[in-house]
């Protein structure tokens, strides 16, 4: 199985749960409480490398795996509807593909919200000025509502990367460095 085919089938797999997660609670009427509840299992995924190999060791069994994300569900006070969800895809072995059902979920709320999402990466953290000012420039330019999705990466020494859609702007410094460099080896 090639690189490619494994990702689209977590796409696929992940897919399916989100979208299935995200009809159920649509209909209650519950996407801005979701939304909120996607946003600290994402934040929680990306701070816990023990939740990340939870989610990817075969050392785990079925039923460690759904007692853990049941106990992490618990604790965070996730909606039933979420948390029988990751139990389920806990339960099927499917938890290696909470990245790309995180993501997709992301991308229906962002849909029924009339909202589109920018991935920013900065050399620093955003203050909330800076965020509301980016959002607001992006906004302009894309004539919807952006929401960020923001982190920091310190290896780009300044500047930021934003991608919007199928759109990127790498303003880093890391990236201009290398554009310099090569034009170097050109010259040389």
């Amino acid at each position: 199985m090639t690189v490619a085919n494994s990702a689209s089938i977590s796409a696929d797999i992940a897919g399916r749960y989100a979208q299935a997660l995200f009809d159920l609670v649509r209909d209650a009427g519950g996407i801005d409480a979701l939304s909120a509840q996607v946003d600290d299992l994402a934040s929680a995924y990306d701070a816990s490398e023990d939740l990340r190999d939870l989610t990817v060791s075969p050392l785990y069994d079925r039923q460690q795996q759904e007692a853990a994300i049941g106990t992490l569900a618990g604790r965070m006070g996730l909606s039933p509807e979420l948390a029988n969800t990751l139990r389920l895809m806990a339960k099927n072995r499917r938890l290696f593909a909470l990245p790309q059902f995180i993501a997709k979920l992301r991308g229906l709320i962002a849909d029924a919200r009339g909202e589109v999402t920018a991935d920013v990466v900065s050399a620093q953290a955003l203050s909330d000025e800076q965020k509301t000012r980016l959002a607001d420039t992006l906004a302009a330019k894309s004539g919807k509502k952006v929401k960020l999705n923001a982190r920091v990466d310190e290896s780009l020494i300044g500047g930021m990367i934003v991608k919007l859609g199928s759109q990127m702007i790498d303003s880093s410094i890391r990236s201009k460095l290398a554009s310099l460099q090569n034009a170097m080896k050109e010259v040389g």
